[in-house]
């Protein structure tokens, strides 16, 4: 019988259906498919509902895009909830790196209680329905890394979201902010498992793994089959933490993006056997420790 590990959900998302300009109106094709079952509320209450019995004891919030220029509003509001709940324990925040004022904004967050992080979603792919930046290099850009640089003064993580193609940039980007701590998305986004696809990802994560301040969140693992496969779930995950150690890895949801194929309780209890080979203090880290001490829960 497993043992009851306190886990923090280091990746999850409340939504608002006033603030879901991004997933309202027509929809467009976007990774995880059809999406009209999200396109509502997912208020904390049912977060909690969902998690039930799986012994998470708070989770992190990730921004989710809300409409230009409401990147303090969507904090404030996530810290207002954090505030009357209690969850979440931390926020993601968004930021725009390569506007010329985005450190005012940065500073502005920060002040925020639960602020612990900023993601900017970089990821570029072949495929435009996996596309999000506008090209594969915006890492590369002077203005924007003068923005990236904002965040080590306030202790501030960047959540980097990139595919295997960008790995090596992402490598040499993390290279270049040693006082900024990284935490890759997804584990890296593995959206092609065939030989050629599996060798590109294996060669950028362990690029990834070679920096130390490089981290990631086994997040996402349904995204590109549309189902938490336990089989995919235990490769991606085996492969992981043994290229860069369970202490630099940790456990999180993507509700209520997975929440589409699955439930909450069949996601945690596959999680839980891919990791069961691991030792118990390999499986802390992975459940609690590493985002406890990441995002100073």
């Amino acid at each position: 019988m497993q043992k009851a590990i306190p886990t923090i959900d280091a990746h999850h998302h409340i939504w608002r259906l006033s603030d879901l300009a991004w997933l309202s109106g027509p929809q467009v094709p976007r990774i995880f498919g059809p999406y009209e079952a999200i396109c509502r509320d997912y208020p904390i209450e049912e977060f909690r509902a969902d998690i039930a019995g799986c012994n998470i004891v708070n989770s992190v919030y990730v921004q989710t895009n809300w409409p230009a220029g409401r990147s303090m509003d969507e904090a404030k509001w996530v810290q207002s909830v954090a505030d009357a709940t209690g969850w979440p324990l931390a926020n993601v925040a968004y930021a725009d790196l390569a506007d010329p004022e985005c450190g005012e904004l940065i500073k502005r967050l920060a002040q925020l209680p639960a602020t612990r992080g900023i993601r900017q979603q970089i990821h570029w792919h072949d495929n435009p329905q996996y596309r999000f930046a506008p090209h594969p290099e915006v890492m590369n850009n002077a203005e924007w890394r003068r923005g990236l640089s904002h965040l080590a003064q306030y202790n501030l993580i960047f959540e980097l979201q990139i595919f295997s193609s960008q790995m090596l940039h992402g490598a040499a980007l993390a290279r270049a902010f040693p006082e900024t701590t990284f935490v890759l998305e997804h584990a890296g986004m593995l959206e092609d498992v065939s030989d050629q696809g599996l060798t590109l990802w294996r060669e950028g994560m362990q690029a990834l793994a070679a920096e130390p301040n490089v981290n990631v969140k086994l997040s996402g693992l349904g995204t590109f089959i549309h189902a938490y496969d336990p089989t995919v779930v235990a490769q991606v995950i085996r492969e992981t933490v043994a290229m860069f150690g369970a202490h630099r890895c940790m456990y999180g949801s993507n509700f209520p993006i997975e929440k589409l194929w699955t439930d909450y309780r069949a996601l945690y209890d596959a999680f839980r056997a891919a990791i069961a080979p691991l030792g118990q203090s390999e499986q802390e880290a992975i459940l609690h420790d590493t985002a406890a001490r990441l995002y100073r829960l």
